[in-house]
């Protein structure tokens, strides 16, 4: 019987440490792939130019490549 409880005990250990894991994964992911505004500067900071004039205001190239300038 003792042996039952702490395999259980175990089992339910792991159960929410899974649950704690994949809470933060999901939390990470969802903040990654919210679209951002970068300043004209941010944007040559960088290493990208701002297309200011262009359809949408995007930064082209460098870390902020693809967003939007404001």
């Amino acid at each position: 019987m003792r042996i039952r409880r702490i395999f259980a005990a175990v089992i339910a250990t792991a159960a929410l440490a899974g649950l704690g894991l994949s809470g933060a994964a999901t939390a990470t992911a969802a903040a990654q792939s919210a679209p951002t505004v970068v300043t004209p500067s941010q944007c040559k900071q960088g290493g990208g130019t701002p297309a200011i004039n262009d359809a949408g205001n995007y930064c082209k190239g460098g870390t902020y490549d693809g967003e939007q300038v404001d």
